[in-house]
């Protein structure tokens, strides 16, 4: 110190003069640095609004051209270096103690610009100048001379697993970015590095920052932005400070500890339950249709007429060139017999994937977490965490995984060369104002696969060939045709044609009848007349007939009316001797007309199986005088087609003119 004095470099023109002289014997060409220069002083000028202001403003009365010169200078003195690159030592290094701002900033360039010479012809991007992104933290030597003047020697972990590790989350999120952009977040994360290190009491790489430090002519800012969230929310020690403001840490951040429990999660007793209560939650939620869900074999689905709606177990995936065999032998079969009702099957399958999967491991191990952080296992590093908040994104985004995963709708179809229709129904979300069953219906409708009703002419238009001379349909065989895949699928078939059909034969449009004969006749026929839909039961020997049929069997010759005479009281019923130790049902009571038909083939069938049944019976109706000797001719008539003329009364009395004109 007798002769000399201590310099202190101030700026990076000072700094880079330093160490250009140290490190290179040429800086090439003087018209290339100056085009370089030129370059990325227009382009910072053009992003002045999203860089940071100290190096854009040069003097409050200096217009924008010459401030503009003023900072392309800069990055003349500075080439072959970035500006920040060589500022940084000093506007955050320096409070470091054991950092060197000669010795340790010239060490470290010296190992940067060996790595980039040797590298030079292999790698896939070049940069017009050093900038921070480039340093090679890859290298080991250069990292440790790095930690080194850090004095950080825990950083390399978070180094190798973020930024420059071969499986690191930096290389993973660069392998879909190619030209400018190639090693994108690799890059982001260097910067993050140098600046958000050092001996500085804020020890952050703010958002303006990097732009500045990574910027370039083919490189926009919202890339930069973009590449740093997208490293933030991935990494284990790289997390968000502030608005704006990134840091890399040696203690790893909450989603490591995340991503630890989800690794130690079970396939059998945790995974699988919990994606299976998800997806059967979701199709129950609102259905309208029963829900079959996870069937072991193909006895676990009724065969029922009636629509439902069928979930595959979770490793069933739909592959158009490759569909699955089962479900073409569970429309056919239940177990070993021949399924009845094929069409009543709708199967939705998910998607090829493993999407669903990861994030019902991501809620399931959030769940763990935020017991571990209540329990204290955690410690209190991570008390103020927003764990809660976290669990409901991680639930909400299995729901919608759940509607973007299951979205083949398989169903039978006679007229399909492979015997079964596929329906894709895109990739959904929950947030939508209907059901997934609902999601389901709708896209049935939308094909003309499924209907809410069926008119006459719908039916009359496919009426069998084979039944047209007969003219009947037996109710049993025409629902079998909407849940075989001959006509169009009804949501509750049973239900739907049973108010159909009465309102067709009180309108006239069908007619209905019952008790087949060997000679063509029926025993009872319904035609333009009130019937109750509860009425209707699809037995063999129930008919739908047509218009004309209806017509013909209902058209009844003229007679005379009889004269009125009062037939004398049948012999009464012989009664057979009681054995001893037997048991007599008896009912007694008065039966609304609408449920005749029902009580005949629900209640006497019962009755049926015991011996020795009797049916004694007590009608009575009143009307005018024409309508009831008219009536009276017709149920003669039909007696004696019954054989009942000895064994059935028929009165017809007069009754007071108070008498109610109804039916009694």
């Amino acid at each position: 110190r007798r002769v000399a004095r201590d310099l202190f470099a101030n700026d990076e023109s000072e700094v880079s003069e330093v160490v250009c002289r140290r490190l290179f014997e040429d800086l090439g060409n003087v018209r290339t640095r100056k085009k370089v220069a030129r370059a990325y002083a227009e382009w910072c000028f053009e992003h002045s609004a999203r860089l940071p202001p100290e190096w854009l403003t040069v003097d409050t009365a200096t217009k924008s051209s010459k401030a503009q010169a003023s900072l392309e200078e800069r990055f003349e003195k500075c080439y072959p270096f970035h500006p920040a690159t060589l500022s940084v030592f000093q506007r955050k290094w320096s409070a470091l103690p054991q950092f060197q701002q000669t010795r340790g900033a010239l060490a470290m360039l010296a190992q940067w610009i060996s790595v980039a010479s040797q590298e030079q012809f292999r790698k896939s991007r070049r940069e017009p100048l050093i900038t921070l992104g480039s340093a090679p933290l890859y290298n080991q030597e250069f990292r440790a001379v790095v930690l080194g003047q850090l004095g950080e020697s825990k950083l390399d972990a978070a180094i190798e697993t973020d930024i420059a590790g071969k499986n690191g989350h930096a290389q993973m999120l660069d392998v879909d970015h190619q030209g400018d952009l190639h090693d994108i977040h690799r890059r982001v994360g260097t910067a993050i590095l140098f600046e958000s290190s050092g001996g500085q009491v804020e020890k952050v790489a703010h958002t303006p920052e990097l732009r500045f430090a990574l910027g370039e002519p083919a490189v926009d800012t919202l890339a930069i932005d973009n590449a740093a969230s997208a490293l933030e929310s991935t990494g284990f020690f790289i997390r968000k400070v502030g608005s704006d403001g990134f840091r890399i840490h040696h203690q790893a951040t909450l989603r490591k500890v995340v991503n630890d429990r989800r690794a130690s999660l079970l396939e059998d007793t945790e995974i699988k339950p919990a994606i299976r209560k998800f997806v059967e939650d979701e199709f129950r939620r609102g259905a309208t249709l029963p829900i079959v869900a996870f069937p072991e074999n193909s006895s676990s689905i009724q065969d029922t007429p009636r629509l439902i709606l069928v979930i595959p177990d979770l490793e069933t995936e739909w592959r158009e060139d490759e569909p699955e065999e089962f479900i073409s032998q569970w429309f056919k079969k239940r177990g070993q017999s021949p399924r009845l009702y094929p069409g009543s099957l709708v199967w939705c399958t998910k998607s090829s994937g493993q999407r669903l999967r990861e994030k019902v491991e991501l809620w399931l191990a959030w769940r763990k977490v935020e017991e571990e952080i209540r329990s204290g296992i955690l410690g209190t590093d991570f008390k103020d965490a927003r764990v809660s908040s976290n669990i409901k994104e991680a639930r909400v985004a299995v729901q919608n995984e759940v509607w973007a995963s299951y979205r083949h709708v398989v169903l039978s179809n006679l007229k399909e060369e492979s015997r079964l229709k596929v329906i894709d129904l895109g990739s959904g979300h929950s947030s939508l104002q209907e059901t997934l069953c609902g999601r389901v219906i709708n896209a049935l409708k939308s094909e003309g696969l499924l209907n809410e009703s069926v008119g006459a002419s719908y039916i009359d238009r496919h009426w069998p060939t084979t039944l047209k001379d007969s003219g009947a349909w037996p109710l049993k065989g025409l629902r079998q045709s909407f849940l075989d895949g001959s006509l169009t699928r009804l949501l509750d078939p049973e239900e739907t044609l049973c108010i159909q059909v009465a309102r067709f034969v009180s309108s006239g449009e069908f007619g209905l009848a019952s008790g087949a004969k060997i000679d063509g006749g029926y025993s009872r026929v319904w035609y333009e007349e009130q019937i109750s839909h509860e009425e209707i039961m699809f037995d063999s020997d129930v008919f739908l007939l047509t218009k004309t049929k209806a017509e013909e069997l209902t058209k009844t010759p003229t007679e005379p009316d009889p004269p009125d005479l009062i037939e004398p009281d049948p012999p009464g019923p012989i009664e057979p001797p009681v054995e001893s130790n037997s048991r007599e049902i008896k009912l007694t009571g008065i039966m609304p007309s609408e449920t005749w038909n029902s009580f005949g083939v629900k209640v006497i069938s019962k009755l049926r199986q015991l011996n020795n049944i009797q049916i004694k019976m007590e009608i009575s109706s009143v009307g005018n005088p024409n309508r009831t000797h008219q009536v009276k001719s017709e149920i003669q008539r039909v007696l004696n087609e019954l054989d009942l003329t000895d064994k059935v009364q028929v009165e017809c009395r007069e009754v007071p003119s108070k008498t109610d004109s109804g039916t009694d």
